[in-house]
């Protein structure tokens, strides 16, 4: 009954005034989740990846486990206990999809990569403790990019590295610091439909834009609670149109930017409502105009997303679709 309210709710606004929201902040869609260890339930979930199919990814560091939902909650199935064998984590953190429908997850105190099939059956592993290349202190953000390679930051060692679908080490770059092409601690990161490179630098309060083998481009950000400001940089996403979403967790929103750092708009504020967060996370854009943000201390994930404009226009259809 709930979704039907909703959309409702998303065709009448959609008929009156389409054209803004393509712009504008993304409307609030629904949420589910709740604290626990249960099913649909969620302690430290800190990443959301989703696939070419829209089913939505949930990663909890205190669970030890990915849960798999259909993009509007729908609890699909779930794997991972604690432990450091195959297909079991200790304090996973991140997790990222690619162009198989295959799954990664940043398995941070066990300070290494696992990549399964969507449906959790473990296919493989790389990484363990050091500075060498290929290996990492505690993993922190992962993500794919079209050609399937694989991006890792390691915060401890200030750097990302890149790896082919099968872990095998190409190259890296980073170094301790605030100058360009340095890290105080990088976090998260997401490759856009170019090959492009972005990290959240969560105590430098910026996001760096490097190529796929870590030119440096340029970067945005500073301390502060205005526009284009962070405190505390954390996921980060790219949608179809190469908008760039940077969870300010701090600040308890969402920042959209045009790929060059050009400040869009921002929505949310600190509480339980709806579209309000409590140290938010992650982030992850579906394939159509979905976007995912885990809301840590909420326990849950809200939905957000753009309505059709004029050139697609609302009908029952395709407000419908966004909910399959």
């Amino acid at each position: 009954m709930k979704s039907w309210v909703t959309l409702w709710a998303l065709l009448s606004l959609a008929l009156s005034a389409p054209a803004a929201w393509a712009v504008g902040e993304p409307p609030f869609i629904l949420a589910w989740g709740s604290f626990g260890t249960g099913i649909g339930q969620f302690n430290y979930h800190a990443g959301v990846a989703v696939d070419a199919q829209n089913n939505v990814y949930v990663v909890e560091a205190r669970n030890n486990r990915v849960q798999k939902f259909t993009r509007t909650g729908g609890y699909l199935m779930q794997w991972g206990s604690v432990g450091s064998g195959a297909g079991e984590f200790n304090a996973p953190i991140a997790i990222a999809t690619d162009r198989n429908g295959d799954v990664y997850v940043a398995d941070q105190n066990n300070a290494r990569i696992q990549k399964f099939t969507g449906t959790g059956t473990f296919i493989r592993e790389w990484g363990g403790f050091g500075g060498d290349p290929g290996q990492f202190f505690a993993v922190w953000g992962v993500a794919t990019d079209p050609d399937g390679f694989v991006y890792v930051s390691d915060p401890y060692y200030s750097r990302i590295q890149k790896f082919t679908s099968d872990g095998q080490y190409v190259t890296e770059w980073g170094s301790y610091g605030t100058g360009d092409g340095q890290f105080t601690n990088a976090t998260g990161l997401a490759v856009d439909a170019a090959r492009n490179v972005y990290v959240t630098d969560l105590r430098a309060h910026r996001v760096q834009k490097f190529t796929s083998d870590g030119a440096y481009l340029g970067q945005w950000g500073t301390l502060g609670a205005g526009p284009g400001q962070f405190n505390g940089p954390n996921g980060i996403a790219v949608d179809a149109s190469d908008y760039v979403y940077v969870v300010d967790q701090h600040n308890d929103r969402v920042q959209k930017f045009t790929s060059s750092g050009v400040w869009m708009c921002s929505w949310g504020s600190h509480g339980p409502a709806n579209g309000q967060f409590w140290n938010p996370s992650g982030i992850a854009c579906d394939s159509g105009c979905g976007l995912y943000v885990t809301d840590l201390t909420n326990y849950r994930v809200q939905m957000f997303g753009y309505l059709p404009t004029p050139a697609l226009r609302a009908s029952w259809g395709r407000l419908k679709s966004l909910y399959r």
